[in-house]
């Protein structure tokens, strides 16, 4: 069951996670499997499409930064589309989370 919710939000978990700054993919990687205690992890095979969709899209923007002794990193920040989205995402989720819990919440389970 984890894995059909993840596919239904991962847009929502990239653009959350690069709302407050731009970030780079494995880093965005990283940060999701961290900030969820390793329940959800995303790999560059599914990461990267993902990415490549929201560009598509104009949701964000990647841009490539070199640092000296360090690999090229592709950067993705929100654009104004992506904050848009972003917002319509959330208010969906917020809907659907307390719409679940009137069913599922902690008294029925």
């Amino acid at each position: 069951m984890v894995q059909e919710l993840k596919k239904g939000t991962a847009e929502l978990l990239v653009l959350s996670l690069i709302e407050e700054r731009a970030r780079h993919g494995y880093e965005i990687a990283k940060l999701i499997g961290s900030s969820t205690d390793g329940e959800l992890n995303f790999h560059a095979a599914s990461l990267y499409p993902l990415l490549y969709r929201l560009e598509q899209r104009k949701w964000i923007r990647g841009r490539w930064v070199e640092k000296a002794g360090q690999r090229r990193r592709r950067y993705y920040e929100l654009t104004a589309a992506g904050r848009k989205a972003l917002a319509d995402q959330r208010s969906g989720w917020r809907a659907f989370v307390k719409a679940m819990n009137r069913i599922v919440g902690e008294s029925h389970a």
